[in-house]
């Protein structure tokens, strides 16, 4: 579906009103949900998924998936929280998850930024060179 113009300027003026000292106000997004949808004014389904697509882009910056292949200690998730949370300069929630897969190494996606320190992307790394 082809989103206006309109449309989406109204999405962000209503995304900017809800953040509050530069955080994500989850009940002034209930309102405004609510309020879009019970006046629906023209074009209000695009105006609610370019809204929807703003604050779940807003999510995904403010959390950290954290991948291991053993679990970390409590001293290490909170020293990668603290870093993390210190390089993007705002508090960071982070998800910790073991995977196996990656033999060794993290990796960790905040927002579309993904560092993969992990053993199987190096190896994959090493193959693909070894290919070419």
């Amino acid at each position: 579906m082809k989103i206006t113009k309109e449309a989406r300027r109204t999405s962000r003026q209503l995304f900017r009103a809800c953040m509050v000292n530069g955080k994500l106000d989850e009940s002034s997004v209930r309102k405004v949900v609510s309020t879009v949808a019970g006046s629906k004014p023209r074009g209000y389904i695009g105006i609610l998924d370019a809204f929807a697509r703003l604050v779940a882009n807003e999510v995904d910056r403010q959390r950290a998936a954290v991948e291991s292949a053993s679990p970390l200690s409590p001293a290490t998730q909170t020293e990668l929280q603290a870093s993390l949370s210190k390089k993007y300069g705002r508090p960071l929630t982070l998800d910790f998850s073991v995977n196996p897969e990656l033999l060794g190494g993290i990796r960790v996606k905040v927002g579309s930024d993904v560092w993969d320190g992990s053993v199987k992307a190096r190896l994959k790394a090493l193959s693909d060179s070894l290919a070419a």
